[in-house]
């Protein structure tokens, strides 16, 4: 990985002739580090492509990185030679960048002769993300995401999340370096010793928050380049440690294997995924450390003999490029083969294939700007190749970007004669749409077909500080003049309606109030609901009531996929009773249906054609609502049953008057539900009998 770029950088330094102290890490070149970085990656490939999960070798190459980077910069302070760190950030990102740039202009290929167009706008993003070396926080944003939790299949570009987080510890770490030199001086104390306090003190931090935010929020501190911190700390005083390291043959030899063994353990014996990176990640660090510490035994039977094999060792010298190019390759061929994991046979052709590439990027790219000697001579030569690495990517990136973006606002321009909707559900509907006209929205853009907000409640009306509802709130209008307030409570099948409440709100002054936690339906306490559910719904219960609005809206029934299994929504009686008898009106929506699959993929895998990913109407819904009763057992509830709007008699279609329908295997898109927003308020007149509401004619 990157950390083969370090140890070019070392093995270049010139040997201080009278050194302050032992140098950093003692021999320049280390072949048993070397091949430690092949056995991690080794680990990491063979994890992804057979075991569908993580190994720990990623920890591994994050404490390599930092242990050649401390031993570089120490040389070099101790021998007082300046840090030039313009210089070495110039010279490390012109020989690390190249080969990103091979990859990406792969992927980016890849994508658009193989994948579908929805793919694009993710892959651009990343694209970008991976170029500046962000793509962790990208993951990290989305991994806590409910609204992007629906994305199938792993990103060709996930990978370059622990390049990202080397790329800005490669930035900080020479700063804290250079940091460290007036600071030593003015103390008037060993340098080694400031830099133990300075990376003791980030590592003792780092480990800290990685343990919390770990339990905390694991999906967000897996990308969190904080929670990584301390493995690069710790290898960074194993270096400084290292040369005052004494230890016997007998003792490296145990640690050296005992390293080793715990690397290939540490994946079989933990879920890395899932528990990673809080302390859990000392096993793989730690291990590492002691086969560094175990160094050259001298002996046949130490763990550094079988390291420095040739074959392990020139795979090292191949890793960083393995470690690139292994996990696209992988996520292509199982995209392309329609697989979830890869088999015995087809795996092993995915790490040949990426063992090949790896090994002609490191030949034809690699090797020859690590020896071409014109960028060397100036600073302004190393940022000019720089620059035009980064524009191979950025140009051809920029241009797609604006192509894709064009065709959006393309389609978006159309009119609604175009795209009625549900409008043209309406008997009296007349179609007028060009035989030219294109399905809405534009496949770059379902991301973006969630339910719009407003902003967080204003503060009068925003829940109690401290309180399990303090960050739901959101908001749909102005409370100032506000000729009706609604609360929606309830989940993503909740949210989705105030798509088609937006426009009947601010057509009528309606000040409509969201307390909504994702896959939360809204009822009292229920067994089969999760705790934090539970206690979520009893708060939202009393927070309405506090309101006092003049409706509760909520989805009450549970549909399942492809089964007509419907049923009401647990504890939903209950939940509403109060709000009925307080004489607020409860308005329960008819839950829509769900699919086994993701109707949207089905629809651009086959051309867009509905009849490809018919389902029909009888395997999606109960032929009789679970809702029939419900009005008669509590008055003041309003049934709405809005099933028409998105299923004919026989067959429950992806696409409605031009319109796609569903964003993905349940949830209705935004752009469908505005055209609903008619009859939406049309059946909120009708139930509860408001006068002066006006019905939007369309959006």
């Amino acid at each position: 990985m990157s950390a083969t770029e370090q140890h070019a950088a070392a093995s270049r330094s010139e040997k201080p002739s009278v050194p302050s102290a032992p140098a950093a890490g003692e021999r320049r070149y280390r072949p048993e580090v070397q091949g430690l970085r092949a056995l991690a990656v080794i680990l990491v490939v063979i994890y992804h492509v057979w075991l569908g999960r993580v190994s720990g070798g990623v920890d591994v190459f994050l404490l390599i990185s930092a242990f050649l980077l401390t031993g570089s910069f120490v040389r070099k302070a101790e021998a007082g030679r300046a840090l030039a760190l313009g210089r070495y950030w110039l010279h490390l990102f012109k020989r690390l960048l190249p080969a990103v740039v091979v990859v990406l202009l792969s992927v980016l290929a890849a994508t658009a002769f193989l994948l579908p167009a929805s793919y694009r706008q993710d892959l651009i993003t990343e694209s970008w993300s991976s170029l500046f070396y962000v793509q962790n926080w990208t993951l990290a944003n989305n991994a806590v995401d409910y609204l992007a939790a629906d994305h199938s299949g792993a990103s060709p570009l996930q990978h370059f999340w622990s390049l990202s987080i080397q790329g800005q510890v490669f930035l900080l770490w020479p700063l804290l370096f250079a940091a460290a030199l007036p600071a030593a001086r003015l103390a008037r104390i060993g340098y080694r010793t400031v830099l133990t306090g300075i990376f003791g003190i980030i590592f003792a931090a780092s480990l800290a928050f990685s343990i919390w935010q770990t339990g905390a929020n694991q999906a967000y501190a897996y990308f969190d380049t904080r929670t990584r911190l301390w493995e690069f700390a710790l290898g960074t005083l194993l270096a400084l440690a290292l040369p005052y390291l004494h230890l016997g043959r007998r003792l490296r030899i145990l640690i050296g294997w005992t390293g080793v063994a715990a690397m290939l353990g540490c994946g079989i014996i933990l879920q890395v995924q899932q528990q990673f990176p809080g302390y859990l990640a000392l096993w793989p660090t730690l291990a590492a450390a002691m086969v560094i510490a175990a160094g050259d035994t001298g002996s046949r039977l130490g763990a550094d003999r079988w390291l420095t094999a040739k074959p392990l060792v020139k795979l090292g010298d191949n890793s960083y490029a393995l470690y690139l190019w292994h996990w696209p390759v992988l996520v292509f061929w199982l995209i392309a083969s329609g697989q979830e994991n890869a088999g015995i046979v087809d795996g092993a052709a995915v790490i040949a294939v990426s063992l090949l590439l790896a090994v002609l990027t490191t030949k034809l790219v690699e090797t020859p700007l690590r020896g071409w000697s014109w960028p060397e001579a100036a600073s302004w030569r190393s940022a000019l190749v720089l620059a035009a690495s980064f524009a191979l990517v950025a140009a051809p990136l920029a241009g797609w970007q604006a192509k894709v973006a064009s065709d959006a606002q393309a389609v978006r321009l159309q009119s609604i004669a175009d795209n009625p909707g549900a409008l043209s559900l309406d008997p009296e509907f007349q179609t007028a749409a060009s035989t030219t006209a294109l399905v809405k929205p534009s496949a770059s853009e379902m991301d973006q077909e969630w339910a719009k907000l407003d902003h967080a409640c204003d503060e009068a009306f925003a829940p109690a500080e401290g309180s399990v509802l303090e960050t739901s709130c959101k908001q749909i209008g102005s409370a100032d003049g506000a000729q009706k307030r609604i609360v929606v409570l309830g989940d993503s099948h909740a949210m989705q309606w105030t798509a088609a409440l937006r426009p009947v709100a601010l057509a009528n002054d309606w000040h409509v109030v969201t307390v909504l936690k994702m896959g939360c339906r809204y009822g009292a306490a229920d067994p089969e609901r999760s705790e934090d559910c539970n206690a979520f719904n009893e708060a939202a219960g009393e927070y309405t009531l506090g309101l006092m609005p003049d409706a509760v809206f909520t989805v009450a029934s549970v549909t399942e996929e492809s089964s007509p299994a419907e049923y009401l929504a647990g504890g939903y009686d209950d939940g509403v009773r109060a709000f009925a008898e307080a004489g607020i009106a409860v308005l329960a929506m008819r839950d829509n249906p769900r699919f086994e699959f993701d109707m949207f993929k089905c629809l651009e895998a086959n051309d867009l054609s509905v009849q490809a990913c018919h389902v029909p109407r009888s395997e999606l819904l109960a032929e009789v609502s679970p809702l029939e009763g419900l009005q008669e057992r509590i008055p003041g509830v309003h049934v709405l049953d809005m099933s028409d709007q998105f299923c004919f008699e026989d067959s429950c279609p992806g696409i409605i008057g031009n319109v796609i329908v569903y964003k993905d295997h349940d949830h209705l898109n935004r752009t469908y539900m505005e055209t609903v927003s008619p009859e939406l308020a049309q059946r909120i007149l009708d139930a509860t009998g408001w006068e002066g509401v006006t019905v939007p004619a369309s959006v």
